[in-house]
C-alpha cells in the first residue's frame, strides 16, 4: 500500500536470466539470476481466453468497515457477515463484479475448517450480489506482530494502524535465510495448498493471489532484524515468494494465479512475479493517468491481461475521473484500495504516520496514552479523502465518483 517504484519496471527485463536453480534444497542462483519459470505456468492463449470471457473487472480491496485487519475480518470471533452483505449492496449498485480480500496463516492455522466455513458464507454473499472475488495469501506490508484475538483499537488519524503482515515479519526473513523450522515450513505450505485444494474448482473464486507486495515492510518503526530503517525487507522475501509459486502450481487450480509485481520491494521479488504470474497484478499511486497508462502497457507488453489490484490515492492524482476510463481503454482490472471508512482508517493518507516533527509515530505509545478511537466515536476524517468511497452510513464520499463507476460499468444504464 505504496508507492511503486517505476525504475523496477524495467529491472525486471535485466534480471531475469532462465535456468538458474535457485530456492531448490536450499540452493541459490549466482547474484542477479532468477529460478526458471516454475512449471504450470498458463499459456498467453489460455489465460487470455478465460479473461476474454470475464467482465470487465472492478472492484475493491475488501474488509468490512468493522475490522481493522485481515484476522478481525475472519476469525470467528469477528467475523461480521451482516456488515459484509450491506456493503456488498453498495458495491454491487456501482457496477463491482470482484473483491481483492485477504486471508491470514495465523486464522488458517488455529481454525481451519472454521475458517472455510466462513469463506464459504462470504462466497454466498458475494455470489447474490454478482460479485466473484479472489483471495490473497501473504502480505508484508505494515504491523510485524499479527496476534489472534481481539484486535487493537485505530490510532486516530493513522492510516492503517492495524494491517498486519502474514506471515508475521520474524517468520518471514527466517524463512528467506533458510531458518524457518520445518513446522513453521509445513504450515505456510499447507495454509496455501490446503486452502487452494478447497476451493480449487469453485466458480465463486475469480482467481488466486500468493503475495501482495513482497518486501514493503512499513512497520512501527521498530528495527527488526534484516530489515532497514523504514521496516521493509526487500529481497529477504524471494524464497517465499517462489516456493508459494511452487506450492500453487502442485495443486493447479482451475483459476489462474498472480502475485503482485510491480508495488512489490525487491528486484528479485518483483521478477520472480513477473514471470510467473498467469496475469499481471500491479499497483499505482502516484504520477496519476500518465502514470498508470504507462504501467499497464508495460505490462501487456508480456501479452498477459493485467489487473491494477491497488490504485485511489486523491492527493497524488490517483483518482476515479482520470483513472477509472484508462483502466476501462486498455482492458485492465481496476481494484481500488479501500471502500467503506472504518477501523482501518485508510481516508488518511500515508504522512499519517509521522508525526509533526516527520518521525514516525510510535502506535504502541499512542495506544498506551489512549489516542484511539473507541466503540460509538465518530471516526476523524481529513478535508480530502486518501482511500475508500463510502461514509460509515453508507452515502458516498463523492456522488460524482460513484456516478462514474455506475456509468463505466454499465450500472447506471440499469438503475
Amino acid at each position: 500500500m505504496n508507492m511503486t517504484r517505476l525504475f523496477t519496471i524495467f529491472a525486471v527485463s535485466l534480471l531475469y536470466v532462465p535456468g538458474s536453480a535457485w530456492a531448490q534444497g536450499g540452493r541459490k542462483a549466482k547474484p542477479g539470476k532468477l529460478p526458471p519459470v516454475v512449471d504450470g505456468r498458463w499459456s498467453k492463449e489460455r489465460v487470455n481466453d478465460w479473461y476474454a470471457k470475464q467482465p470487465w473487472l472492478v472492484g475493491c480491496n475488501y474488509y468490512p468497515a468493522t475490522a481493522i485487519n485481515q484476522i478481525e475480518m475472519w476469525q470467528a470471533s469477528t467475523f461480521d457477515p451482516e456488515t459484509i452483505d450491506k456493503e456488498l449492496a453498495l458495491a454491487e449498485s456501482i457496477g463491482m463484479n470482484t473483491l481483492r480480500v485477504y486471508l491470514h496463516d495465523l486464522v488458517w492455522a488455529d481454525d481451519e475448517q472454521g475458517l472455510y466455513q466462513r469463506m464459504d458464507r462470504f462466497l454466498d454473499i458475494c455470489g447474490k450480489r454478482g460479485i466473484r472475488p479472489w483471495f490473497v495469501f501473504f502480505d508484508d506490508c505494515h504491523f510485524p506482530r499479527p496476534k489472534l484475538g481481539e484486535q487493537p483499537l485505530p490510532v486516530k488519524a493513522y492510516h492503517n494502524s492495524g494491517w498486519v503482515n502474514s506471515p508475521e515479519r520474524a517468520l518471514a526473513v527466517r524463512y528467506g535465510n533458510g531458518r524457518a523450522t520445518p513446522a513453521e515450513t509445513a504450515r505456510l505450505k499447507g495454509y496455501v495448498q490446503n486452502t487452494m485444494r478447497r476451493f480449487k474448482d469453485d466458480n465463486r473464486v475469480l482467481l488466486w493471489e500468493l503475495y501482495n507486495e513482497p518486501g514493503r515492510g512499513n512497520s512501527d518503526g521498530e528495527p527488526m532484524e534484516g530489515t532497514n530503517p523504514k521496516g521493509g525487507i526487500g529481497d529477504h522475501s524471494k524464497k517465499l515468494v517462489h516456493d508459494s509459486w511452487v506450492w500453487a502450481r502442485e495443486v493447479a487450480p482451475s483459476q489462474p494465479v498472480t502475485s503482485n509485481s510491480s508495488g512489490a520491494v525487491g528486484r528479485m521479488n518483483i521478477a520472480i512475479n513477473r514471470a510467473n504470474s498467469d496475469l499481471h497484478s500491479i499497483h499505482s499511486y502516484g504520477g496519476g493517468a500518465p502514470r498508470l497508462r504507462q504501467e499497464i502497457l508495460e505490462y501487456q507488453k508480456d501479452g498477459r491481461p493485467v489487473l491494477v489490484t491497488e490504485w485511489l490515492a486523491r492527493e497524488m492524482g490517483s483518482t476515479v475521473e482520470t483513472c477509472l476510463p484508462v483502466m476501462k481503454e486498455l482492458n485492465a482490472g481496476a481494484v481500488n484500495w479501500g471502500f467503506v471508512s472504518g477501523r482501518s482508517a485508510t481516508i488518511w493518507n500515508w504522512e499519517s504516520r509521522k508525526n509533526a516533527k516527520g518521525k514516525p509515530r510510535n502506535v504502541t505509545r499512542e495506544r498506551e496514552d489512549g489516542n484511539v478511537v473507541r466503540p460509538g466515536e465518530p471516526l476523524p476524517e481529513p478535508d480530502l479523502w486518501f482511500h475508500d468511497l463510502f461514509r460509515p452510513d453508507h452515502t458516498p464520499y463523492d456522488p460524482e465518483e460513484t456516478a462514474i463507476f455506475r456509468q463505466l460499468t454499465g450500472r447506471a444504464d440499469e438503475q
